[in-house]
């Protein structure tokens, strides 16, 4: 198995909650032909009717219109894209080897298309983005253990 995963250099502005309000902030954006790959919003916990819209990559010619629609670089939270060959139950022995290595995950999202996937995972810190790498490294050069099933109780009637 392949993998491959890099920091993804992420912008971030605040947008209204509300029919439209990720379209005008997206929109500058595709008029300056901006090629974005990550598009994420979320609602706001602390402020009614606000959200949060992070979006990248923004390339040198797409800085203007990012800045007229309130977006700059942030260094939180720390997104990776991880992509490489799809094998069945390797989200959840990647994530056991991350549970084992004591990194916390802050979010996590991944899917699969024509056999590989792709992904963007959010960490706490770079030093556990470092060492989630290094793990997923790991985990492509090694043999997938064995699946152990778990028993299950029987039926009483």
């Amino acid at each position: 198995m392949s993998f491959k995963m890099q920091r993804v250099h992420v912008y971030h502005t605040e947008i209204k909650d509300e029919p439209g309000g990720i379209a005008a902030k997206l929109k500058p954006l595709a008029e300056a032909n901006v090629h974005l790959e990550y598009v994420y919003s979320q609602r706001s916990a602390t402020r009614a009717g606000y959200g949060d819209l992070y979006v990248a990559p923004i390339n040198t010619t797409g800085q203007s219109a990012a800045r007229s629609v309130g977006l700059h670089e942030v260094q939180e939270p720390i997104v990776m894209r991880v992509e490489g060959d799809d094998k069945a139950g390797l989200a959840g022995r990647l994530t056991v080897e991350w549970e084992k290595a004591g990194i916390n995950l802050h979010g996590m999202v991944m899917s699969v298309a024509h056999g590989k996937f792709v992904g963007y995972v959010t960490f706490d810190s770079v030093q556990d983005a470092n060492k989630a790498a290094t793990i997923l490294a790991e985990l492509g050069t090694a043999d997938p253990p064995p699946l152990i099933k778990t028993p299950r109780p029987a039926r009483s009637s």
